[in-house]
């Protein structure tokens, strides 16, 4: 029985060039590896019937796919594996050998031979916010995740930018370590940035590190 107590310790992964396996060719496997492959890894299916859009994945190259059951040893070299097959006995196995090989493992709907759950999650660009109940109330999660939705506009995905490239320049430009640059941070954090971008001002890294760094004392 799934302990729906249990605490998960959050956490974001850099998938990028990481070997991921998925076990299952269904349509909840195809919208996994629709997710997983926005992150950048290499991605390898094991199936023996997939959906059209996996075949399709797999006719350009996007992905790997051995189209055949699961057998011990498809997770050599993997780093997150995903399971999404209805066999109980398949589901195991995987679990398995992802444990034997130190491998982040999700057994889809089967917390209890999961090592990482998946949460909600919203993403404007490079802003990321996850949203998880442990498993408990997956309905909840998704609730949240709209009302959260309604409240991040399109405008923040470029205003993050921007802060990540006035961050840049300020790590290049302002000396001294985070004693001096965080008033500047928070300067800019608390300024109306956010607001003149959702009105349509397209200001550079450039002119947002001009206009802080000459009203600094």
């Amino acid at each position: 029985m799934a302990d729906y107590t249990k605490p998960y310790y959050p956490v974001f992964l850099d998938l990028t060039g990481r070997r991921a396996v998925i076990v299952g060719g269904g349509s909840v496997a195809e919208r996994k590896v629709t997710t997983l492959a926005e992150y950048g890894p290499r991605i390898r299916v094991i199936a023996p019937e997939c959906t059209p859009a996996l075949l399709e994945l797999a006719a350009s190259g996007s992905i790997e796919l051995e189209q055949r059951g699961y057998i011990r040893g498809d997770l050599d070299g993997a780093f997150i594996v995903v399971c999404a097959t209805d066999s109980e006995e398949v589901n195991r196995a995987v679990h398995a050998e992802a444990e034997e090989r130190g491998c982040i493992v999700n057994v889809v709907d089967v917390p209890e031979l999961c090592s990482f759950i998946v949460p909600s999650i919203v993403r404007r660009g490079t802003l990321s916010v996850a949203i998880s109940t442990g498993g408990a109330a997956p309905t909840v999660a998704k609730r949240l995740r709209r009302h959260v939705q309604k409240h991040l506009g399109p405008e923040w995905e470029a205003y993050v930018t921007l802060l990540g490239e006035v961050r840049t320049l300020v790590m290049e430009r302002v000396p001294g370590g985070e004693a001096e640059r965080k008033p500047l941070f928070e300067a800019i954090a608390d300024s109306d940035l956010l607001a003149r971008i959702a009105d349509g001002a397209c200001p550079t890294a450039e002119e947002v590190y001009a206009e802080f760094v000459g009203e600094r004392p």
